[in-house]
């Protein structure tokens, strides 16, 4: 009685204790199963549900009335609900779910006949037309946010790419200053000029005092015209990087093995109609020249060439394979003493 004086716009609604406690166990929460019940009459759990599938948008829908409550001497505690009252729940979630989905379907179809036919706005309701205009607002608000995320990302990835290509041009700058100082210290080796770098370590071995008395200028001249036959060779052959490399591994051979094994003869003939030989050395320009050089002579009818063992330098055939691993390892080797004659 006191709480219908503090209350009296507040609905007194009498339910079924079991019909309510079935709708609870349902999920629905009791302000609604309350008026589910009392306005489909307390009739049974079905009508019930459908009353509150149609009403689930009332403004006073949680808006908890005061409750008579109807104790059935038949209605069982929540707790002893049988397996049939399971059953029957389960049906009754099913039936929900369908009616969601049929609306839901029922919705979307009148969504697309409103954007093929322009014609139906005027036939919608007020609140659906505005339901359709908050959702497009809604939905295009949304599609911009996700094109600004993505633009974002792109920019980010592009500034992430572009950071780690100056990174790798820098690294390769410096790779290639690298390669030109060594190969500037090893071109001032070679021609016995001073070193300025004094951590540079000579790659030539270690030789007798009376060697070093004895070399003259003539051995200097010869490393000169050793790397002019290379260079030759690579200007020569320029649009076929493969073979100009392949040139050099096999003189490289040639001269290693004479240089590691100078007393095995076969080591130090070479027969000048082999296919190989004349495919990787032979047809190039200034491949043999480089080979006489080092100190190959043709022998019995230009058939061969053969290098005497009392005319092995090893001094002037290490200085040639030096020379042969600058030019393989130095992508600009050659090229500068081009610039300087041009």
């Amino acid at each position: 009685m006191s709480s219908t004086l503090l209350q009296p716009d507040v609905p007194v609604m009498e339910v079924s204790m079991k019909l309510l406690g079935e709708l609870e166990s349902l999920g629905f929460p009791r302000a609604r199963a309350v008026r589910g019940l009392h306005y489909s009459g307390n009739t049974n759990l079905e009508d019930a549900v459908i009353w509150l599938i149609d009403h689930e948008n009332d403004p006073d829908i949680d808006q908890m009335p005061l409750v008579t409550i109807n104790m059935d001497i038949e209605s069982p505690q929540p707790d002893d609900i049988t397996e049939a009252i399971k059953i029957k729940e389960q049906e009754l979630r099913d039936q929900v779910r369908k009616k969601n989905r049929e609306e839901e379907k029922k919705l979307e179809r009148e969504r697309e006949k409103v954007l093929c036919n322009p014609s139906v706005f005027p036939l919608l309701s007020s609140w659906y037309l505005r339901h359709f205009l908050q959702e497009r607002i809604r939905a295009g608000k949304a599609l911009q946010e996700t094109k600004r995320i993505a633009e974002e990302n792109e920019r980010q990835r592009l500034i992430a790419l572009r950071k780690a290509e100056k990174e790798e041009e820098k690294r390769a700058r410096e790779k290639v200053l690298k390669k030109l100082e060594v190969d500037k210290l090893e071109r001032k080796r070679a021609l016995g000029l001073p070193l300025e770098n004094h951590a540079a370590k000579p790659t030539r071995p270690i030789v007798q005092e009376e060697e070093k008395n004895t070399l003259p200028v003539k051995s200097v001249k010869k490393d000169d015209r050793l790397r002019e036959c290379l260079r030759s060779l690579k200007l020569a052959h320029m649009d076929d990087n493969a073979r100009v490399k392949r040139a050099f591994q096999t003189l490289l051979i040639y001269v290693g093995n004479v240089a590691k094994s100078p007393d095995e003869e076969k080591f130090r003939k070479i027969r000048l109609g082999n296919p190989k030989f004349q495919e990787r050395v032979g047809r190039l320009k200034g491949g043999i020249e480089f080979l006489e050089l080092c100190g190959f002579e043709r022998s019995e009818g230009n058939e061969f060439l053969v290098f005497p063992r009392d005319k092995v330098d090893m001094q002037l055939l290490n200085s040639a394979g030096s020379l042969l691993k600058s030019a393989m390892t130095n992508p600009f080797f050659g090229l500068l003493e081009k610039e300087k004659k041009d």
